[in-house]
């Protein structure tokens, strides 16, 4: 009987493993879309004769952050001791989990596979790549943006990363982030804001005497398809973070966290829609789809606690505030064509306070604390390495590259040849 009981309790065991790295590596996928939602929007939103450049970064960005993470960005983020300020360094993921670990029971038993565990954070680290890629689209040259890649996916995120994730001192100091609206949104818009201060705006964005001239994307489809993406994307960013899904308590915590992400999104587009109507007395399309966003941003920080119509709630204020966070960064002469830094930073770090609002264990001194490191670790990191790539090579294109487009300049190709209208 007993030999019976125990071969039950492995053959559990390895079931529920099994679903729960089945799960694990489900989401991970998901968010491995999210790389297509962001090409897709990129695309769209900037200009015919920038598309193949940015499509370009984005396609080598992911590869890039698999590659530097699989080399040394994981073991960084993942290796070093509770509580700690400087991450160890060293290389390659570690051993997989045996199975004699798996059926060994109790708390410390593994319970997903490690390798899913990579897979999972290595598409993280791809997204918070992604932030930076809109916010310096064209006139910023592709080999100096892959340079900075490196540096960001290898070192700068998992650094951060290590200080909550991997239990380093914000961990210890309770600091809460569910999913990353400060270890990957804000980071990705720090490292874009210090990006875009060191390359400047785009060429008649803005006039001598503060005119602020819009510069239309060429193709709304696109932006569109890439948003849904990005929104169904996210379900496997947030309920992935759930981390199993194998016993009751944790598949009704995996259907809440994708009811409460669903409903933030939603209210991130009413709200901005709204406040556009307001604003602008027209329904802008762009203005929508960063708040569909904007409320994916800031319910990440949280997406278990918050009821539904709370995540609506905390949503309709992310979609606000991004309407209010792109007008405020034109009229600061901060040109960012996507919308980035609004959509990941400010709204990054609203998503964050808005944490203790519905979590009795989330305190706002420990979430300003996170935030202020995590912006202001990336934020100084980021620049200096912008500031020596641009006395080594350079970061911005000419003039006369930037207004042939960059297509040509950094691709030698076009994204849509068979337009003549599609360099200007």
């Amino acid at each position: 009987m007993d030999t019976l009981l125990n071969s039950t309790a492995g053959d559990l065991a390895q079931l529920k493993y099994a679903v729960d790295t089945f799960y694990f590596l489900m989401c991970g996928a998901l968010v491995m879309w999210m790389a297509a939602g962001f090409a897709m929007l990129e695309a769209g939103l900037v200009r015919a004769k920038n598309t193949t450049e940015i499509l370009t970064k984005n396609i080598a960005l992911y590869a890039i952050a698999c590659t530097m993470y699989l080399l040394c960005g994981y073991y960084i983020m993942y290796s070093s001791d509770a509580g700690g300020v400087i991450p160890s360094f060293g290389a390659l993921i570690g051993d997989e989990n045996a199975t004699d670990a798996v059926l060994s029971g109790g708390d410390d038993a593994p319970y997903y596979s490690a390798r899913s565990d990579f897979f999972f954070q290595v598409v993280f680290v791809a997204t918070a790549m992604s932030i930076v890629s809109g916010a310096v689209a064209e006139r910023m040259k592709l080999w100096a943006f892959l340079a900075f890649a490196v540096v960001m996916t290898g070192f700068i995120y998992p650094t951060s990363g290590y200080w909550t994730w991997g239990g380093g001192f914000l961990s210890e100091a309770g600091f809460s982030d569910f999913a990353g609206s400060g270890i990957v949104h804000l980071a990705g818009a720090s490292a874009a804001l210090a990006a875009v201060l060191v390359l400047g705006a785009r060429k008649g964005k803005y006039g001598k005497n503060g005119e602020i001239n819009a510069i239309p994307g060429a193709n709304l489809p696109l932006a569109t398809l890439g948003t849904f993406i990005l929104w169904m994307g996210w379900f496997g960013f947030n309920g992935g973070s759930e981390l199993k899904l194998s016993d009751v308590g944790e598949a009704n915590a995996v259907a809440e966290v994708f009811v409460n992400t669903n409903a933030a999104a939603a209210g991130g587009v009413i709200a901005a829609l709204i406040v556009a109507r307001l604003w602008f007395r027209k329904a802008d399309l762009t203005m929508a789809l960063n708040g569909a966003l904007a409320g994916l941003v800031a319910i990440t920080a949280d997406p278990l606690s918050p009821t539904a119509l709370s995540s609506t709630l905390i949503g309709a204020i992310g979609g606000t505030l991004v309407v209010i966070a792109i007008i405020t960064l034109d009229k600061l002469r901060i040109d960012d064509p996507v919308g980035a830094i609004s959509v990941h930073g400010v709204v990054g770090i609203w998503g964050l306070l808005a944490v203790p609002l519905n979590n009795a264990d989330a305190t706002f001194g420990a979430q300003l604390l996170g935030i202020v490191s995590i912006f202001g670790w990336v934020f100084v990191a980021s620049l200096i390495v912008w500031l020596i790539l641009k006395a080594v090579m350079g970061v911005r294109v000419s003039e006369e590259e930037e207004y042939e487009g960059v297509d040509l300049a950094e691709c030698g190709m076009e994204a849509y040849p068979e337009f003549a209208g599609g360099k200007k």
